[in-house]
């Protein structure tokens, strides 16, 4: 029973990030970047996205905590084999670091839930030459 009831409350998570160079400073130790998130139910019961968390680690070690309800303004519902996807942003102090989280759903059924976002990396382009 205990399997059958994680698996209704299930969600994958992708992440793409994009550099900002135009919103960005390097001199003045500002990065920014862009990120789209698509999270897709892949359990068996409609839920909620409530609320969320945010861990922003830079390369230097700072670490930064988001937290906030919905994401964009928004606190979707997603029925079973669908999904949301939405572009948000992060400005940190060096050219890479790293972000993960989790976000917080109420299930159609009451029950409460965190979702593990997994570790992303931020990161400027490097060039070659």
């Amino acid at each position: 029973m205990a399997q059958a009831r994680k698996t209704s409350y299930q969600f994958k998570i992708s992440v793409k990030t994009m550099y900002l160079p135009e919103q960005s400073a390097p001199e003045q130790h500002r990065y920014t970047f862009a990120y789209t998130i698509t999270i897709a139910n892949t359990g068996s019961i409609p839920a909620q996205l409530i609320s969320r968390h945010w861990v922003i680690t830079s390369e230097d070690g700072e670490v930064n905590e988001v937290k906030g309800l919905g994401v964009v303004g928004q606190q979707p519902l997603i029925a079973p084999g669908q999904g949301f996807e939405y572009t948000s942003g992060s400005q940190v102090s060096t050219p890479t670091a790293t972000m993960k989280g989790s976000y917080f759903f109420v299930a159609e059924d009451g029950e409460r839930f965190e979702q593990a976002i997994p570790a992303f990396v931020l990161s400027v382009p490097r060039t070659l030459h």
